[in-house]
């Protein structure tokens, strides 16, 4: 089967590799008729090359049709269209139980004291192939896949494969007070439909990102937007009564610029050898954190900070005093794909559409031209803000 497969840094092609095949009771094996190219796939193009391997299969939203099941699968069959989540989890064990599916016992990758495994994500998620093919093994099938209506186009229920779900996640960790204030830092996917989440449960919500066809999509969707130039944090104060928001959500991660130190950090471990480089992304590696010393500083004091952006540094500097002494609360992590889908099922299935879940893809391609698409949304040219394969 053809399969995007990770070759080096920025470095990504289309490849022939062996077709996946059941190999226990518990998996099944899906014909991927559309998988979505993330922002954190960008952190495996750019930064986090130490933990990958030439050939390495990528993507994690993915959707399509059993082709077949384990013996153990009586969930999902042959013909079913279903989504399938990004992380991998049991469904039983304690973690899962307690509703964090992303820290499955399981299958967490304990080599690299790492949560569940994550398809397409680096040695760290436990190396699995992933979604961004022409078909995939999908273990714990008998948990994990979404059973969704055979009619409709795919984008209506592909994002609930990490986007929507890591948003209401998002969202929900910011801990809003009922009537309150949101600021979303960041306007790609994630933050895009967190700003869309926070405005349909009723927040005031202002986002804020440097490029203008990611804050006109928003303001589509009736959101306040800021340009990211100039000082942030007082133009988020001016907004709420010089106090600033309630609650903010990171929608960045390490890829934020506005950290030279740490960018040029990024540049001399990808230039280690792979065992050095991890090693020292695991024992002293740094992130750029504008994006978080920005809602520290813009938050209200008592108010809360959610971390969906994904960070990858064990020694980013943190400004300790200041998040003491305005009492802020965090809360982060990857999202509990599982947890969220009963509550959101519903409202991707509902025609009004009232996340806009049918507007959020910007750009759709074959496999064969996904290695041109990831270089146009690395660089954030053609207003590309999310984009979609058909296999």
């Amino acid at each position: 089967m053809k399969a995007l497969t990770w070759q080096g840094k920025r470095s990504v092609s289309v490849e022939e590799v062996p077709d996946p095949r059941i190999q226990e009771p518990t998996d099944a094996i899906v014909r991927i008729t559309s998988s979505g190219i993330c922002g954190s796939d960008l952190h495996l193009y750019e930064v986090l090359g130490p933990f990958m391997d030439p050939g390495d299969v990528v993507g994690h939203e993915p959707m399509g049709i059993v082709e077949e099941v384990g013996s153990a699968v009586t969930n999902i069959k042959p013909g079913d269209r279903v989504v399938v989540p990004f992380n991998i989890s049991c469904g039983h064990c304690f973690m899962c139980r307690q509703g964090l599916q992303s820290q499955c016992e399981t299958t967490q990758v304990r080599e690299y004291n790492s949560g569940c495994a994550i398809y397409g994500y680096s040695r760290m998620y436990g190396s699995v192939p992933g979604g961004q093919a022409e078909y995939l093994r999908v273990p714990h099938a008998d948990y994990g896949p979404i059973k969704v209506p055979d009619t409709g186009e795919d984008e209506r229920y592909l994002y609930l494969s990490d986007v929507v779900p890591t948003a209401w996640q998002a969202v929900q960790y910011a801990a809003v007070p009922e009537g309150g204030s949101l600021t979303v830092l960041g306007l790609g996917p994630i933050g895009q439909m967190s700003a869309r989440i926070g405005r349909h449960l009723g927040y005031r919500v202002i986002a804020v990102d440097p490029v203008a066809e990611r804050r006109a999509m928003a303001e589509r969707h009736g959101i306040e937007t800021l340009d990211s130039s100039g000082d942030v944090a007082e133009q988020l104060k001016d907004l709420t009564d010089g106090r600033g928001p309630d609650s903010v959500v990171d929608a960045v991660g390490m890829e934020a610029h506005g950290s030279p130190v740490a960018g040029l950090a990024h540049q001399a471990v990808g230039l280690l050898p792979s065992p050095l480089a991890r090693k020292a992304m695991q024992t002293v590696g740094t992130d750029r954190l504008d994006a978080v010393y920005t809602a520290i500083e813009a938050v209200r004091r008592g108010g809360t900070i959610s971390l969906s952006g994904v960070y990858g540094g064990t020694k980013s500097p943190l400004p300790l005093l200041t998040m003491f002494d305005k009492q802020l609360q965090f809360r982060m992590g990857q999202c509990n794909v599982k947890r969220w889908i009963d509550d959101l099922l519903p409202l991707v299935d509902d025609p009004s559409d009232p996340l806009g879940v049918l507007d959020l893809k910007t750009h759709t391609a074959s496999l064969d031209e996904a290695p041109e698409m990831y270089e146009k949304f690395q660089k954030k040219q053609d207003g590309c803000i999310k984009v979609v394969l058909k296999p």
